[in-house]
């Protein structure tokens, strides 16, 4: 407790209304741009899939449910590469993709300030090549079949991630929206508030969250860091939270172990002492 009270004591975070004026025309003008062609990509898929004698009701089922546990992990994966890697100064990524990552830990209200185009349009941007390449498929077979309804209910999800991590940071979401909050089938607010602890390096996945726990048991995104950074030599989180506190963390999750695996090493020890403990020995009674 007293290390991670250092870390969120070093932790300098970028200023707010500079972040939010990084949002020019020209980004708004090509997340329009992309939100019609994921439309259109999306509906003529529909086309495509519709009525095709290969497909059938518990296909398609299967594909979309198959597509929302994959967009959840999905959304994981980019979040954490944008509040990971990159600076809001690198050319088209900085500004696009990398800025509202880090407005968003500064503040974390921005997103429900934020239209429906500001709100969708970035990963309706990164679910192009995948749409593309799902009404690409021939569809003359029911694997193909699946394969396009999975990647198109995939990105779908995708697209509505952030319009579900909006509604997770309202403080009165529709009633509807509040009642899928609280059976857990898209992202709850107490969940992701995991998230928005600082140095915010854990709880990733804002589509419904429920890869978070596991993910988070095997230390999958700090072990996938390690690699990153003895690949590349760079520190994560560097941009976002600020040297100090970055390599501060960096140090302490090296030192830390996955949870899964500090539960196996309790399991042993247990196992090895009961294995060392002495025989219990009956005791008779005295004859009277």
């Amino acid at each position: 407790m007293k290390k991670t009270n250092e870390i969120k004591n070093k932790v300098r975070l970028q200023d707010a209304q500079v972040l939010a004026g990084g949002y020019s025309p020209a980004i708004r003008a090509m997340e329009i741009g992309a939100i019609v062609s994921f439309i259109a990509l999306e509906l003529f898929l529909v086309y495509r899939l519709y009525n095709n004698p290969h497909g059938g009701p518990w296909l398609l089922l299967g594909a979309v449910l198959l597509g929302y546990l994959a967009a959840d992990f999905v959304s994981g994966f980019v979040h954490w590469m944008g509040d990971t890697w990159g600076s809001t100064e690198m050319p088209i990524l900085g500004k696009a993709l990398i800025r509202p990552f880090r407005e968003h830990h500064v503040d974390e209200k921005a997103i429900t300030r934020h239209d429906f185009v500001e709100t969708n349009g970035n990963n309706c941007l990164i679910s192009l090549p995948v749409a593309v390449a799902a009404v690409s498929m021939p569809l003359s077979s029911s694997g193909w079949v699946f394969c396009a309804s999975f990647l198109g209910a995939m990105i779908f999800w995708v697209m509505a991630t952030n319009q579900f991590h909006k509604w997770s940071h309202m403080d009165s979401p529709p009633a509807i929206i509040g009642f899928l909050q609280r059976v857990h089938l898209i992202l709850p607010p107490a969940h992701h508030r995991i998230h928005h602890t600082a140095p915010f390096n854990k709880y990733y996945c804002i589509t419904v969250g429920w890869l978070n726990w596991p993910l988070n048991l095997v230390h999958f995104f700090p072990l996938a860091e390690r690699l990153v950074t003895r690949v590349t030599g760079l520190v994560p989180r560097e941009d976002d939270i600020g040297d100090e506190a970055a390599r501060a963390l960096v140090e302490a999750q090296v030192a830390a172990e996955a949870p899964v695996v500090q539960a196996a090493k309790e399991l042993l020890t247990k196992a090895t002492t009961q294995e060392e403990a002495p025989p219990a020995t009956a005791t008779t009674r005295p004859s009277a």
